[in-house]
């Protein structure tokens, strides 16, 4: 038998997908507000992955992908959706999002996404919200799966996670530095 234990804490990781009308520096600055000052950051890049926010969002969406400095315990995670999806209200203009915020967090071995769309993959957290494993590290590189989003495969991206992944593990592995 397993003896149930806390797990260590998480960096916390959101993904900022906005259109020209939204000041993604404003919203930075609410995300920090909230949870802590943002120390990486890779974007804005444009988004044109896929056409699935095009009806709602339009088509010429930017994204951002940031991380955060203080770290979180990883069942915080579906209260962080449940804020960042009031944040997307806020944007919101014509009755459609002009923002989406995908929060989650890096672990020593995996990028967890937060969502509200239960699926196969995804497992249920708490107040509507369920998660899934995006991401998996193995044998020093990040690896995807069937149902990982087109933007998470991209080099630059797993270049920027395999960056904010060497500061987590140095600051898990030396907290009082």
């Amino acid at each position: 038998m397993g003896i149930a234990t806390v797990p260590p804490p998480v960096k916390l990781f959101i993904a900022e997908m906005f259109d020209a009308s939204v000041d993604h520096r404003e919203v930075q600055s609410v995300l920090a507000q909230k949870f802590g000052g943002i120390d990486a950051t890779l974007g804005p890049i444009t988004f044109n992955f896929t056409e699935y926010y095009k009806d709602e969002m339009g088509d010429d969406l930017k994204k951002m992908y940031l991380t955060f400095e203080p770290l979180i315990q990883r069942d915080a995670l579906a209260a962080i959706k449940i804020f960042t999806n009031d944040i997307e209200r806020r944007y919101r203009s014509n009755g459609g999002r002009r923002l989406n915020l995908d929060p989650g967090y890096l672990a020593p071995d995996k990028l967890v996404l937060a969502s509200t769309k239960d699926f196969y993959h995804r497992v249920y957290l708490s107040q509507g919200i369920f998660a899934e494993v995006t991401l998996h590290y193995r044998k020093g590189s990040y690896r995807y799966f069937s149902w990982t989003y087109p933007d998470y495969k991209e080099p630059s991206f797993l270049e920027f996670l395999e960056g904010a992944r060497a500061g987590y593990m140095k600051e898990v592995r030396n907290p009082s530095r």
